[in-house]
């Protein structure tokens, strides 16, 4: 097992299956030392736990926990293609995007979510630069997805 994957059992959470792609795409793909993650909704068993807009049928709280499992399924994907964890030397960008309310403004604590757990698994090398994007309706009528941006220690 992986550092990291230790630290995620630490923090009592498993790191899930892929998510398999809902088009023609791939969950992850790696261009010399960097993976780009596809959009990863927080499908949970192959499902969304819940759906709608946050601000409405979502609360705030709640995206920001689907936020966390998008960033676990982005861990996923990033590890079906380099294999180990280990290998990130740092997490450079993050993206999330959040169906939201007509009224709703609070993006960035939503993708707080994502952007803890990956500080919290990956301590330093998680530390990134971020946007946070309100959008009007996202796949499935899932309330976030986030995509990931890693650096790897070696090609």
């Amino acid at each position: 097992m992986s550092a990291v994957e230790e630290k995620l059992a630490e923090l009592g959470l498993t790191l899930p299956d892929v998510v398999p792609p809902l088009a023609a795409y791939q969950p992850a793909v790696q261009s010399g030392v960097y993976v780009y993650t596809a959009g990863q909704l927080p499908m949970v068993d192959g499902k969304l736990p819940v759906t709608g807009k946050v601000g409405a049928e979502v609360t705030p709280e709640e995206a920001k926990e689907l936020a966390r499992t998008c960033a676990l399924n982005a861990l996923a994907a990033v590890k079906s293609v380099v294999g180990d964890l280990d290998r990130i030397a740092r997490v450079v960008k993050v993206v999330g995007f959040v169906a939201s309310a007509s009224d709703f403004t609070g993006q960035p604590a939503v993708l707080n979510g994502a952007s803890e757990l990956l500080g919290e698994v990956l301590g330093e090398k998680g530390v990134h630069a971020r946007s946070a994007v309100g959008v009007a309706v996202l796949p499935l009528d899932a309330p976030v997805e986030v995509e990931v941006l890693v650096e790897l220690t070696h090609a």
